[in-house]
């Protein structure tokens, strides 16, 4: 079987609520390669969904490892630190996690800001200002050079 493939199972089993076969699956397909991310994210949400939070909160530290910056991964561990009672902690993971989000939005091509349209090729027509003209006024008196 493929790793991809031992992951699919992994998860199947995860889905099924069977947690245990999913830690094991998801622990073979890191001993191959313990750089597969979403490996080591789905290992720090299965051992949540067992109730084993001190667990949870370890191999979501090594998910964090892999990818500091990534929203899911404090957004997990922001979970996992509430249900384990540290607030402080979720807190501090629940702002990281705002934080990527603030900059996988302004790393978006079109993201640049209004009236942007992402390709410098394509700019975007400005409207005409409008041509204000304003009622006589009849008080003012005309000069000789009108």
């Amino acid at each position: 079987m493929t790793l991809q493939e031992q992951y699919d199972e992994a998860m199947f089993d995860f889905s099924r609520g069977d947690f245990d076969r999913a830690i094991a699956r998801l622990k073979g397909v890191l001993i191959q390669d313990a750089a597969h991310f979403d490996a080591q994210l789905a290992m720090g949400m299965a051992f949540y969904r067992k109730g084993d939070f001190a667990s949870a909160i370890a191999e979501g530290h090594k998910a964090e490892a892999l990818r500091p910056a990534e929203q899911l991964v404090h957004t997990n561990l922001s979970l996992f630190y509430q249900r384990a009672g540290d607030k402080q902690k979720a807190e501090q993971h629940g702002l990281q996690a705002r934080i990527a989000s603030w900059r996988a939005e302004a790393a978006k091509p079109n993201s640049s800001g209004a009236g942007s349209s992402g390709d410098p090729g394509l700019p975007l027509a400005r409207p005409k200002a409008p041509h204000i003209q304003f009622p006589s006024q009849p008080w003012k008196k005309k000069t000789k050079a009108e």
